[in-house]
């Protein structure tokens, strides 16, 4: 006989450790790696722009993990980036963001690859999330993907040598080299 799976909720989740990073993806815990170095400075350099262009145009706020995204008591996630636009901040607590952000960052590592490019991709689509970039240090590529009804549809695959469009946040050009320079 098999043993039946116990699902988690937020309130199991949010008891956890705070020594380590998890996520909840249908119920399931996950431990999430810590970043590398290229991974940090990724993020460091990528968040430094897109903040600094969205909070000179008034869009709205720009999150990092660890900042919870509770998309349903069994789906909680921690994206790198994360962009609430300011029509949309009434979903940002003092604990987490209740609901899809306009949009989400992921930086691929070896122990989140997977997850984030099948798992959390559909995920994200499913709960409205605008835009998806998927950043991959090892390719020094962003994948723009914008939302096309229920799934998420390649906007364009970006180089350090390309100048990234970004459907969500006309007007944001950071230059992909200094993104991909540690």
């Amino acid at each position: 006989m098999l043993k039946a799976k116990k699902l988690l909720t937020y309130d199991d989740y949010a008891s956890l450790s705070d020594d380590k990073r998890y996520e909840l993806i249908e119920g399931e815990l996950f431990v999430v790696p810590s970043p590398n170095f290229s991974h940090q400075s990724i993020l460091r350099n990528l968040g430094f722009t897109l903040w600094n262009f969205v909070k000179e145009n008034s869009l709205g706020l720009v999150f990092y993990a660890p900042f919870d995204v509770v998309l349903t008591e069994h789906d909680v996630v921690q994206p790198d980036i994360i962009f609430v636009s300011t029509e949309r901040k009434n979903i940002i607590t003092d604990k987490n963001i209740q609901g899809a952000p306009d949009l989400v960052v992921e930086i691929l590592s070896s122990g989140t690859r997977e997850r984030d490019i099948l798992v959390k991709k559909g995920l994200y689509a499913k709960h409205g999330v605008k835009e998806y970039w998927i950043v991959d240090p090892g390719a020094k590529t962003i994948d723009v993907m914008v939302l096309k009804g229920d799934k998420f549809a390649t906007h364009g695959i970006f180089f350090p040598e390309d100048t990234l469009e970004s459907p969500l946040l006309s007007g944001f050009t950071p230059s992909l080299e200094e993104v991909f320079t540690y």
